[in-house]
């Protein structure tokens, strides 16, 4: 389920159920409030920078997989200079 990254010198899965991830996926535990939730994502995420691949990631994942095109028809990426 959505990215794995092998943390703490894990296998790296691409397979799970439902089940497991209640059982082991700090996100998604089975007996944590939305309040404690949102703290804990809030908190965290205050620690991470931009993901490097951010910009070209959400272009290609907001049309499903395809890589836009220009105004000629030529696949392209906009990155955004001094923006970020």
């Amino acid at each position: 389920m959505c990215h794995d990254y092998g943390p703490n010198g894990r296998a790296i899965a691409w397979e799970t159920t439902i089940g497991e991830q209640r059982r082991s996926n700090i996100h998604l535990a089975d007996g944590v409030s939305r309040e404690d939730y949102i703290k804990m994502r809030e908190a965290r995420d205050a620690t991470l920078s931009m993901p490097k691949l951010i910009i070209p990631s959400l272009q290609v994942n907001m049309r499903a997989g395809d890589i836009p095109n220009d105004k000629d028809g030529e696949m392209c990426l906009k990155v955004p200079i001094n923006k970020l």
